[in-house]
C-alpha cells in the first residue's frame, strides 16, 4: 500500500490498515527509526490490558520465579 505525504507532513492511513489494527481518531502513533526503516506502532489506549494473555503458554512465569530464585542464592 502506497500513501503520499501532503505539503504540511500529513499522509492517510490505509483503511485495510486502520481495520486491522483498530486505529481511530486520536489512536496515537509510534514512529520508530533505526536508521534504515521506519516503522509505525499504534499505541494502544491501555498498553496493559492489549498485552493481556499475549504471552500465555511462552513459560514466561517460570522464567521470572527461576531468575528470582537465583538473585536470592546470591543474596540479592
Amino acid at each position: 500500500m502506497i500513501s503520499v505525504v501532503s505539503v504540511r507532513g500529513q499522509t492517510v492511513v490505509p483503511t485495510v490498515i486502520r481495520k486491522r489494527y483498530k486505529i481511530t481518531p486520536q489512536t496515537r502513533l509510534e514512529w520508530l527509526d533505526d536508521g534504515h526503516n521506519i516503522t509505525v506502532v499504534p499505541i494502544p489506549a491501555d498498553p496493559i490490558k492489549a498485552l493481556r494473555g499475549r504471552f500465555k503458554g511462552k513459560g514466561l512465569s517460570r522464567a521470572l520465579l527461576k531468575s528470582c530464585s537465583k538473585d536470592r542464592r546470591r543474596g540479592r
